[in-house]
């Protein structure tokens, strides 16, 4: 794309095109923002992580459920299986990271344009995001499914002969899935170049990962109802009834991966933001490593882990408190996990306009003190009433501060990185490496430190202690690092790595650079 260097100028919307003076400000960017970036490439790019947030909704609310109460594995091989899932996933995240970056490592975009020996025919016309995004759904389709079945073969072989059998899918599943989760995610900042688009990309991205996993739930509870094991916890005899959920959940899967495919043209988001890297005022291409040096970095890697942490415990141990402690029917593995997605689908919708009122901090502090609420509420619930009606209202407020949480964290990230998508992949790959360890190794270290082999009453308090303080332990430091961001401006880094584009104005200036602030 060619262009008149000392007569344009970047204006910050949606695809980043490039005009002229006199007509940036013959029109108002707000609508410039909204007009450039189509409704087909939103929910194109919105249900791009489908897959992924069906499998996962899988993984962490029932992986635990399938091996410990369907397939009777001891307590600690089903926190090895998990961890061993992490491991890989934790591994393979910044790998991805880094090969999608190297595709850019030119800041002037032309090792792409020139073409690439890794990146060449068929699928060089869909980019490096999009070229991992399908190697990882291939994956994913192959090795998911075998996962939730007994093993092929081996059903009567030793516990740890099986392990060893599992180990190899799930680290195929793990290197597809972090494979399609960087890709994606690095596509944020391709595509939206301001705070209020990204927030509203992101904000849509997570209103179809709650769809995803009220349609898991949804389809457990039909399943689980119709077998008859409404009133009985679960058990071998549900075998079956897994197994048809994971089928029907990669076929749906799959249909919308092709969705996201077909609706994303991301080359051509490449081309629009690579040639506004050859303007005067273009901030400098950050390498990979680069990051490292930043103190923001850190900050937000930490806030980013813990509210992981809090999200995905929460989704993890919950059918466990309700079985194991409550001793409810087998419905409620996902009747109960369902309230917590509505509630978290229908807090995500007011995201986008709560932001623009009180800044994300505010936002955030507010999702952060809504999930202790749901830890204090865990804590002290009891009797017949807590039981029958309280633990939905338990879900929804895990619901609606982890989504909360999570839309703000994952937006903080996208600012972190700003117009720095060159190696915005090593970003998420290295936020995404510090959720996954963290993840499998406080989930090993709680299933090792389970009192007992098999629930028995003495241990029942058990998941109430998890819920409650393992929970409310990384909310409060999810706080911790919010407080350190108070006085920053996330995403504006040391001279020659300035952010250029605000939401709110077309003029690029220092004066701009001193004001821009992506989290209050």
């Amino acid at each position: 794309m060619s262009m008149n260097t000392t007569t344009s100028q970047v204006v910050p919307g949606g695809e980043g095109n490039i005009q002229n003076d006199s007509s940036a400000t013959m029109c108002n960017p707000d609508a410039e923002i909204r007009s450039k970036l189509s409704w087909k490439t939103r929910i194109s790019f919105s249900v791009g992580h489908v897959l992924n947030d069906l499998t996962a909704s899988m993984w962490f609310t029932y992986l635990l459920v399938f091996f410990h109460l369907v397939l009777r594995f001891d307590n600690s091989l089903s926190g090895i299986v998990l961890l061993i899932g992490q491991i890989a996933d934790g591994i393979a995240t910044p790998f991805v990271g880094l090969q999608v970056g190297e595709a850019y490592s030119n800041p002037a975009g032309q090792r792409r344009h020139q073409g690439s020996k890794c990146y060449s025919g068929l699928l060089a016309n869909f980019g490096p995001r999009k070229t991992w995004h399908f190697f990882g759904t291939m994956c994913i389709l192959a090795s998911f499914p075998f996962i939730f079945m007994p093993c092929v073969g081996c059903a009567t072989s030793s516990q740890w002969a099986q392990v060893i059998y599992f180990s190899g899918f799930i680290v195929i599943f793990q290197f597809g899935w972090a494979a399609v989760q960087v890709s994606h995610l690095s596509l944020i900042p391709v595509l939206a170049h301001d705070e209020r688009s990204r927030t509203e990309l992101t904000a849509l991205r997570y209103a179809f990962t709650v769809a995803s996993n009220i349609t898991i739930y949804a389809m457990t509870w039909v399943t689980l109802g119709v077998t008859g094991a409404s009133q009985q916890v679960v058990g071998p005899e549900d075998t079956t009834d897994f197994r048809d959920v994971v089928l029907i959940a990669v076929g749906i899967g799959a249909l919308f991966s092709i969705f996201f495919h077909c609706g994303v043209d991301e080359v051509k988001h490449n081309q629009v933001y690579y040639s506004s890297m050859n303007q005067p005022n273009s901030p400098s291409a950050m390498k990979a490593f680069d990051w490292l040096k930043e103190k923001q970095f850190y900050q937000v890697a930490v806030l980013y882990m813990a509210t992981r942490l809090f999200v995905n415990l929460s989704q993890v141990y919950l059918p466990l408190w309700l079985q194991d402690t409550l001793q409810l029917g087998a419905t409620s593995v996902a009747t109960t996990p369902l309230a917590l997605f509505v509630s978290g689908f229908l807090t995500s919708l007011a995201m986008g306009p709560l932001t623009q009122v009180v800044g994300r901090k505010v936002v955030y502090l507010m999702g952060a003190l809504i999930g202790m609420g749901a830890c204090v509420y865990v804590w002290f619930g009891n009797g017949e009433f807590f039981q029958t009606y309280g633990v939905y209202g338990v879900a929804a407020l895990y619901g609606a501060g982890g989504s909360t949480m999570l839309i703000t964290s994952l937006a903080v990230t996208a600012d972190l990185i700003g117009p720095h998508v060159e190696s915005g992949a090593f970003v998420y790959g290295a936020m995404s490496f510090t959720d996954k360890l963290s993840n499998g190794i406080t989930v090993f270290l709680i299933q090792y430190l389970h009192p007992c082999p098999s629930c028995c009453p003495e241990c029942k308090p058990y998941y109430v202690m998890i819920l409650a303080l393992v929970c409310g332990g990384a909310a409060l430091l999810a706080l911790m690092s919010l407080a350190t961001m108070i006085p920053l401006d996330i995403g504006v880094l040391p001279k020659g790595y300035q952010r250029i584009a605000s939401d709110t104005e077309d003029d690029v200036t220092p004066e701009t650079n001193r004001n821009i602030s992506v989290m209050a």
